[in-house]
């Protein structure tokens, strides 16, 4: 079916309409002349690429969005309030809540398990730290735990004491709540202008069960497509059989700088006897890097502190000139040499909304770092000069998946000197996107490309874009479209 839209701002201008045909743009410019068998009435919409979220977990995300979602609790006692209000509620089932952020409460520091018990009535509790490389638990569950790294006697765990119990708190879900939770992703997302996700699972963050669900929902249902990856060192094979891209995205080479544990060549400002966690050194992510080139999947590592990244970077190296090309570095927040990261190949997968939440001289990041070393953090200018190719998400739901404030992040960073362009910030969260999946297809509006795109009702343009000015309203998205196939109309 040749579809005419017609009557908009075509990004990034001066056309006003499009026609699609089957999955493909046919063409663009003013009203065609040749016959279509539908036509849409834009009534000055803007269209635009559709957006990419380079990094998500959707189960948990969903669960955050229908569930206990703790962000905006503003003390220690609303916490513990919306837990006990919460077990009430569910008279007895396990709770699975997250999104809690210590470095913002008066206390300044997280529930112990005996706190727990008490709101939840002795109750089975699971509370992710914001940053979920950390998290709380009851007495429940945290017996379970005890004898593993990471472990601490007041519930906080870290490590693999977290990742024990967290796969504990995950397995108590059905099926049905499961799959709730990740179609409640994908709708969000669609409604969002998102036309593709990328799944960071792996046997640390989810299962492959979990994966493989998700893949099979995203594939039966009309809604954003879902690119899968999974983080298991040397995990070929587990990949190959998921259908998964890679052996890739949270395999964890640190944690995160909230929980302590990304990985740093010099220790805490706050934290004086730790530098974090390492969890792989350079000759594993090394042998990595080989065995997925050679299965023709890509690799991917998580990796936030400086220790962290230079070691993928000293991989890299050990395998010749740009052997990271094609494969990924989750987050890269804390890059000291972007030239050398750019030398490497690797696309920097990041999430600005990390430094709209936590960057800055004020925040968490300056808490955890000195403010010295926290404004050397999310470089997204530096590294795209120096040539480092970009991807954004959101890694929701550690921040909001919500791709017009973290271009608008990127734009206007709490980091001096970081700032993006509002095109180059634009284009890492649409076709930065699909590159990061080796698609270099897509992510364009022009005669041939997958018709992937998204209208916005906005008021204000800017050189083919929103105003992205921090008081400016953002655009509310009008219609998702997914390769000619409306995934959201509002």
């Amino acid at each position: 079916m040749r579809t005419l839209y017609r009557n908009g701002r075509i990004y990034p201008g001066p056309a006003t309409a499009l026609v699609t045909d089957g999955g493909r743009i046919a063409w663009i410019g003013g009203d065609p002349s040749d016959s279509v068998d539908r036509s849409v009435d834009l009534g000055g919409a803007l269209v635009t690429p559709a957006f990419v979220d380079a990094h998500v977990h959707a189960t948990a995300a969903g669960l955050t969005l229908g569930g206990l979602d703790l962000s905006s609790a503003s003390s220690l006692g609303a916490a513990l309030d919306a837990v006990e209000r919460h077990s009430r509620a569910g008279r007895g089932r396990p709770i699975l809540g997250h999104g809690w952020d210590d470095t913002r409460w008066p206390e300044h520091r997280p529930p112990t398990a005996a706190e727990l018990d008490r709101a939840a009535y002795g109750g089975a509790v699971y509370l992710s730290r914001v940053d979920a490389h950390s998290a709380v638990v009851s007495s429940a569950l945290l017996a379970a735990a005890a004898s593993l790294p990471g472990f601490r006697a007041d519930g906080w765990l870290t490590g693999d004491a977290h990742h024990a119990v967290r796969g504990i708190a995950f397995d108590s879900l059905t099926a049905g709540q499961i799959r709730d939770a990740q179609r409640a992703t994908l709708r969000h997302a669609a409604s969002l202008g998102i036309a593709c996700l990328h799944e960071m699972a792996g046997p640390e963050t989810s299962s492959a069960d979990d994966l493989a669900g998700l893949l099979a929902l995203a594939a039966a249902e009309p809604g954003p497509e879902v690119i899968g990856y999974w983080g298991e060192l040397f995990g070929i094979e587990t990949a190959r059989d998921l259908g998964a891209a890679g052996a890739a995205g949270d395999l964890y080479c640190d944690g995160s700088l909230g929980s302590h544990t990304a990985a740093l060549t010099a220790p805490y400002a706050d934290a004086p006897a730790t530098s974090g966690e390492q969890y792989l050194d350079a000759e594993d992510i090394a042998e990595h890097i080989r065995r997925c080139t050679t299965a023709g999947l890509q690799a991917g590592f998580h990796a936030i502190g400086d220790a962290a990244v230079d070691a993928i970077l000293d991989a890299v190296e050990r395998l010749g000139p740009r052997a990271g090309t094609g494969h990924r570095v989750e987050h890269a927040e804390m890059v000291h040499a972007p030239a050398r990261l750019a030398a490497s190949g690797l696309t920097a997968s990041m999430q600005p909304g990390f430094d709209a939440a936590w960057g800055g001289s004020d925040a968490m990041y300056a808490e955890r770092l000195g403010a010295a070393r926290a404004v050397g953090l999310n470089q997204f200018a530096s590294l795209a000069e120096a040539g480092v190719p970009l991807a954004f998400g959101s890694d929701a739901p550690v921040t909001p998946i919500d791709p017009w404030a973290a271009v608008r992040a990127a734009v206007h960073p709490r980091t001096p000197g970081s700032a993006l362009r509002p095109e180059a910030a634009f284009a890492a969260h649409t076709q930065g996107g699909w590159t990061a999946a080796r698609r270099t297809d897509e992510g364009v509006l022009e005669a041939g490309a997958p018709a992937t795109f998204a209208v916005w009702h906005v008021d204000e343009l800017r050189h083919g874009l929103p105003d992205l000015a921090p008081a400016s309203d953002l655009p509310s998205c009008v219609r998702t479209v997914l390769r000619g196939e409306t995934i959201f109309e509002a």
